[in-house]
């Protein structure tokens, strides 16, 4: 079918990942669908992450000196 195997793997890997992220997509849209709620979790969350951000960028400075 392919001309090598180099390009049957490479193939196989691409078609794979867009599987899995077709897949994630479609049940994230889908669990947004079926509970709204999830919207003001996840506002909160990306609010939380700056802190934890600067949390972790704090740490990662006072660890390389």
């Amino acid at each position: 079918m392919f001309a090598s195997t180099n390009y049957t793997s490479t193939a196989i890997r691409n078609y794979t990942i867009a599987a899995v992220t077709v897949l994630t997509l479609s049940m994230a849209i889908g669990e947004l669908f079926n509970n709204p709620n999830r919207i003001a979790t996840q506002n909160t969350i990306d609010n939380y992450s700056s802190y934890i951000g600067a949390g972790l960028v704090s740490y990662a400075q006072s660890s390389l000196k």
